[in-house]
């Protein structure tokens, strides 16, 4: 057996064959934006820049340090979807050509300072009301009405597409893309919007989870193998209490592996019995809670299962999306936390 450690391996080939899934959605003339954000959703970024710049048409990331860090390794367009807030910011993104997303009439003062030098993208607040100017205020935004720049919104029921929140959000949008400039370029959807509402492509689409198999749509796979060794195993009778608290109580006489891994790891917490997991290409489950540093999971049925055998605890064939449910969490939190402990691996990039 070698030391153990908890792993994750990431296959950049499975983030390429998810884009050319996504692409295939899409109308020949939209353009695909690989969202970064986030060291690539736990994917590492310079990384991820490198594997995927020859399939995507653009990045999108949320600061600035994340933008310069994809300009030293792509010259591909790069928008700063959170735009900036000072002159040396906005210097920066001049003298790296970085597109800036305007959110708020407190950002055009400034921002008017550069549009003969930058590519702008306007965000409407069309009824997710986190960021996005009013609709009232699109008039005070007349200078950016170029071919250039672009007009775009984000739908906040994307997921869920009967929603009535997403037709109330479309209708907005194309009312004030008419009343902008028919010759503004256009971006509403992001992952689950391609999937539910293609027919609004238009000329830029955002895509970040499903790129990585974050979401559970056809075709999608998880990129992120996220595993680690059983380094005991413990025969118990009927009766016998697994773990802190004693959650489970043993009905018949079963074999428990603990698997050398927790929540310092970036394993949910919270995560409940009957949580999936796989030894050997066999399924089974999380029994009893989370430790910081082990996991106890059930081996009963699992055949020759022994010390040093690995468990995955999401991966190709494990889709992280099936964790994220039933602990009533989000794939994106379980990517973006995993713990600088793990170990990596990178495979095809």
């Amino acid at each position: 057996m070698i030391e153990p450690n908890s792993e994750l391996i990431i296959d950049f080939e499975l983030v390429r064959k998810n884009i050319q899934e996504i692409k295939q959605r899409l109308p020949n003339d939209c353009n695909f934006m690989g969202v970064i954000k986030s060291d690539a959703y736990g994917h590492d970024l310079k990384i991820a820049t490198n594997a995927i710049k020859d399939v995507v048409d653009g990045f999108g990331v949320v600061r600035l340090d994340e933008a310069l860090v994809i300009r030293e390794n792509s010259s591909k367009p790069i928008l700063a979807m959170q735009g900036v807030y000072s002159t040396d910011a906005y210097n920066s993104l001049k003298q790296n050509d970085i597109w800036s997303v305007i959110h708020s009439t407190l950002q055009l003062p400034l921002a008017k300072q550069y549009k003969n030098n930058l590519i702008f993208w306007i965000k409407l607040n069309t009824g997710m009301n986190r960021l996005g100017i009013k609709l009232n205020e699109l008039n005070q935004f007349k200078s950016f009405f170029t071919d250039q720049n672009v007009l775009m919104t984000h739908l906040a029921c994307a997921d869920n597409p009967g929603d009535e929140l997403n037709k109330t959000q479309l209708d907005n949008f194309k009312d004030s893309w008419s009343q902008a400039s028919n010759e503004m370029k256009r971006s509403v959807l992001n992952s689950a919007g391609v999937f539910n509402f293609p027919e609004h492509s238009y000329d830029w689409v955002r895509v970040g989870i499903a790129m990585y198999g974050g979401l559970d749509l056809p075709n999608l796979k998880t990129a992120m193998k996220f595993r680690s060794q059983i380094i005991s195993i413990q025969s118990l009778d009927t009766g016998q209490r697994i773990g802190y608290g004693g959650r489970v109580k043993t009905t018949k006489p079963s074999k428990v592996g603990i698997v050398y891994c927790g929540y310092a790891d970036g394993f949910p917490q919270n995560a409940i019995d009957g949580t999936s997991v796989m030894v050997n290409d066999h399924l089974t489950e999380i029994i009893g809670r989370v430790s910081m540093d082990l996991i106890s999971i059930d081996i009963s049925e699992i055949p020759d299962c022994k010390i040093g055998d690995w468990c995955e605890l999401w991966s190709p064939d494990l889709p992280i999306t099936e964790n994220a449910k039933k602990n009533n969490l989000i794939s994106y939190e379980l990517m973006t936390k995993m713990s600088n402990r793990v170990k990596r691996q990178y495979l095809n990039i």
